[in-house]
């Protein structure tokens, strides 16, 4: 009899070491989980944000196509409406991840703000909703993302350039790597004469998705949490001092009740919510030569700007989901 207490006994106590041992895996195998998107309702802080916009060689820029000079600051982009009253300028106090393939509807991007969510078995499930501008700043902005007009006039076709004094960079004392996440997009919405009145200026718009020019500036920079992340949830080798990544990006609402696992987000898996996005061009950290954006013909021509940190990018993840980002654009007619 006291043998098979004893034996029940070590049976019981050998099933609660086995389950120990099952939930020690399974916090391990949490623990070093990771995922594009922020998995935990963080936000990037932009709270430190400085957006400069410069011309050089002869252009002249402006926020509401009537005034135009030199260089311009936040302050312009938000004085624009008194002059601009049909402008859309939104630059928020926080940024969230959204996603794009850089197409666009009306002269505006669609821009899909994700979650990704627990579902009940545990999985992470990513949803989006399409997120359109609306004009705000600071604390009067819900907006996800930076979006603005410039006006750029010349008195000759020229082509424009970007140059290396544009950047976006951490602006603090420690990099968590969310400007290696970021993205800039230039629409091309159209160009007119001089002298053309400022409704018609200020009303030009594209429907042309091939207006659309996206920039991904730090893309060889890589944290060592985006590197796990990379390979945890894409299967991708990178390293620190990186090549190019390509990635998928959302191209439609995507409803939580479809299921779809953060890490299966892809256009091979779901063709008609993903794409393959181009990038127009793509810089190292502190590049050193004029990258070539598009020509600019002589007139009055209107750009669409956007900034925004970019959900399906590998370095979009947790360990990054705070930060003060500087965004400074620097443009010539120079190609040296």
């Amino acid at each position: 009899m006291a043998k098979s207490k004893k034996r029940k006994q070590k049976e019981r106590n050998f099933r609660l070491f086995y389950l120990l041992i099952l939930l020690l895996i399974t916090a391990l195998s949490l623990s070093v989980s990771s995922y594009a998107w922020f998995t935990t309702n963080r936000l990037a802080r932009v709270d430190l944000l400085n957006v400069n916009v410069r011309a050089q060689g002869g252009i002249e820029v402006s926020t509401d196509g009537i005034n135009f000079k030199g260089a311009i600051n936040v302050n312009d982009i938000e004085s624009a409406r008194d002059t601009y009253p049909t402008s859309l300028n939104q630059i928020p106090k926080t940024l969230e991840p959204v996603s794009t393939i850089g197409s666009v509807s009306n002269g505006l991007m669609n821009i899909f703000y994700g979650k990704v969510e627990n579902n009940l078995n545990g999985d992470y499930i990513l949803s989006s909703q399409r997120n359109i501008e609306k004009e705000g700043f600071d604390e009067n902005s819900d907006g996800k993302f930076i979006s603005f007009d410039l006006f750029f006039k010349t008195s000759e076709n020229t082509r424009l350039y970007l140059t290396p004094e544009s950047d976006i960079t951490y602006a603090g004392s420690y990099s968590v790597g969310i400007e290696n996440a970021m993205r800039v997009a230039f629409v091309y919405e159209g160009n007119t004469f001089t002298g053309n009145s400022s409704a018609n200026i200020q009303s030009m718009i594209t429907n042309n998705s091939n207006d659309v020019y996206i920039w991904e500036p730090n893309y060889n920079k890589h944290t060592q949490s985006a590197i796990a992340n990379a390979k945890n949830t894409y299967g991708i080798t990178i390293n620190e001092d990186s090549s190019f990544v390509p990635y998928d990006g959302v191209k439609n609402e995507i409803s939580a009740n479809l299921n779809i696992k953060a890490s299966n987000a892809k256009a091979s898996n779901y063709p008609s919510l993903f794409e393959k996005v181009n990038i127009a061009y793509y810089t190292k950290t502190d590049f050193t030569e004029n990258v070539e954006i598009f020509s600019l013909n002589k007139g009055i021509t209107k750009i669409r700007v956007y900034m925004w940190i970019e959900g399906q990018d590998v370095d979009c993840e947790n360990d990054a989901s705070v930060g003060n980002i500087s965004l400074n654009l620097q443009f010539s007619k120079n190609p040296n």
